[in-house]
């Protein structure tokens, strides 16, 4: 029988060696090395720097994949870059390996997929990781994320995480230079950001509906004062509540800014370089089944209320395979003063809440 390993030990371990994503190899290294002490066998390279391991029942059964982030995400700090686990990641590996190592010798029915996922941040992790066939024999997916004081307290349990449709956009201006003096020669890139600027913050769609779409970054940078800049990018952030009300987002983002660009004679390109990260689909069912286990191991009081914000690409799952199975719960954490921020903090010890809820929530499938 292979030793439980402790999550709390796992993640401090994990949090010292943060790394971007696609270049996770010390991560999954360790992840590796973990899974091999326990008697599994890790297949490595899934999606660049992924890790998958199968612990086998010996009855038919689902394919029932627990998955976890790996990578970090970038910041300055004094002056030089640095990646910082400030979104949690670091948790969720140790969560899903010790959820394995409890695993071990009670899966009877079917197997367990255990998906450690490179790049969630970059919004291309999951993607790739599905066209090197990681879907290709799973019926039930499983995720959690720790959780932000803002969401739920400390020490709870929610059942579905609420992801909201999300995705960049990065949008190249090209204009003409001119002197300063005769600016009705050139093409100002200037200009035309401003006015794309005020353009998408008049955008509106129902009001009924979370929504946001904002530029984020505006690049227009002359060698001069007195020099026209004929360059520049923009950079917007778009999120939504749901699929159609992002669609409608993206139809008048674009409109808007071509609009403002054609004014002052300026082209542009819009990109969407990490595609459009669906909104959260789950099966119901395995919501509810998910909210009863949190009530069955941690107790009613324990259990929070469903929670949102932000994006996961998780998601790509529903969407890339439409018959499969999914839900993600979150974890209270005490997560301060937020995610994504690089003096972000926890409490480790919350994240056996994790480890009990989903160890109960695979075995009712595979158990």
């Amino acid at each position: 029988m292979s030793k439980e390993l402790d999550v709390v030990e796992l993640r401090t371990d994990l949090h010292k060696i943060p790394e971007l994503g696609f270049h996770e190899n010390k991560t999954s290294d360790y992840v590796a090395k973990k899974l091999e002490e326990l008697g599994l066998k890790p297949i490595r390279g899934i999606g660049g720097t992924g890790v998958v391991a199968y612990i086998e029942g010996t009855e038919p059964g689902p394919t029932v994949m627990l998955r976890a982030d790996m990578d970090a995400l970038p910041f300055k700090v004094d002056g030089k870059d640095v990646a910082i686990h400030a979104c949690g990641h670091d948790s969720h590996m140790a969560m899903g390996l010790a959820t394995a190592s409890r695993l071990i010798g009670k899966v009877k029915k079917g197997k367990v997929k255990l998906f450690f996922q490179p790049a969630e941040e970059t919004l291309l992790g999951a993607v790739k990781s599905i066209e090197d066939g990681v879907l290709d024999d799973v019926d039930i997916a499983f995720g959690a994320h720790v959780r932000p004081i803002q969401d739920i307290p400390d020490g709870t349990v929610c059942p579905a995480v609420r992801h909201t449709s999300s995705t960049f956009c990065i949008v190249e201006l090209k204009g003409k230079t001119a002197h300063g003096s005769r600016p009705h020669l050139g093409h100002s890139v200037v200009e035309a950001a401003a006015l794309a600027t005020v353009a998408v913050n008049s955008i509106w769609v129902n009001p009924a509906k979370a929504w946001s779409c904002k530029v984020t970054t505006i690049d227009c940078v002359s060698p001069a004062s007195n020099i026209i800049a004929d360059k520049g990018r923009l950079v917007l952030d778009i999120r939504a509540q749901d699929n159609d009300t992002m669609k409608e987002l993206l139809d008048k983002a674009k409109k808007a800014i071509e609009g403002a660009c054609a004014a002052v004679d300026v082209e542009c390109e819009i990109k969407f370089p990490g595609g459009v990260i669906p909104a959260a689909v789950y099966d119901e069912e395995l919501v509810e089944e998910a909210r009863q286990t949190i009530k069955e191991v941690l107790g009613e009081e324990k259990l929070s209320k469903e929670c949102g914000g932000g994006g996961e690409d998780f998601h790509y799952f529903v969407q890339k395979k439409p018959g499969i199975r999914t839900a993600y719960i979150g974890v209270g954490t005490g997560v301060t003063p937020g995610l994504h921020d690089p003096t972000m903090t926890m409490n480790a010890e919350s994240l056996r809440n994790g480890v009990d809820v989903l160890e109960k929530l695979v075995l009712k499938h595979v158990g």
